[in-house]
This record gives structure tokens, sequence and C-alpha cells, in this order.
């Protein structure tokens, strides 16, 4: 069973920074990528940054220039540094794992459980 942790959400002023980690565990047998969405209070969850296990990363064009998505493959796990954050940035953060896991053959996509960020004006 995989399993993905997170943390380093929080209160923070606008302008102010934070890094979110995302930890996976269980039987993974190759990554394929990780990312993070977010969901905000009455909108649909979407992508903010996402990592390709060649190391290639993408953004939406909200965050691009202010957030940067990295990993550390020795400890299967992903960050999301935020920096110059704003109101809008407000939401709750899910990191997401799209690899092959249980089996060399099963490739599913698994979900955190989601920390708040929460950023005030």
């Amino acid at each position: 069973q995989v399993r993905l942790m997170e943390s380093g959400g929080g209160l923070v002023q606008a302008g102010g920074s934070l890094r979110l980690s995302c930890a996976a565990s269980g039987s993974i047998f190759r990554f394929n990528g990780m990312g993070w969405y977010r969901q905000a209070p009455g909108k649909q969850r979407e992508l903010v940054a996402g990592i390709t296990s060649g190391g290639s990363t993408n953004y939406a064009d909200s965050v691009n220039g202010r957030f940067t998505i990295s990993r550390d493959n020795a400890k299967n796990t992903v960050y999301l540094q935020m920096n110059n954050l704003k109101p809008e940035d407000t939401a709750v953060y899910y990191c997401n794992l799209d690899a092959y896991a249980g089996s060399p053959s099963s490739r599913s996509r698994y979900w955190g459980q989601g920390t708040q960020v929460t950023v005030s004006s």
C-alpha cells in the first residue's frame, strides 16, 4: 500500500514563504511523476506544479516564478517551495503520485490527505 505524508502548511502573511513536503512510502516499483495540486473553497482542484521521473518540471501560470518543485529521490520525497505568497494562494494543497506500485505492472495515482495553506493580506 502506498502512503503519502504531507507537511509544511500553515498561516503566513502575504509576501512570505512556506515549504511543503510529501514523503512517499510503500511498495513502489517505479515513479512516473509527482505533483502538487490545490483546491480553494468553491473551486475545482488544480495542478500547481509537477515533476517527472526525469526531473522535468511544469507550473501553473499563476505560480510560475514564485514556486519551485523539487525531489529527493533517495528519500522518495517531493518539495514545494512557495515564495512571495499571495492571498489567492490560500487553499488545501494535495500531493499526488503517479507510480507503479504493489506490482510492476500496476500503475495508479495516489493522493495525500492535504495540508492547509492560508495567506493573510
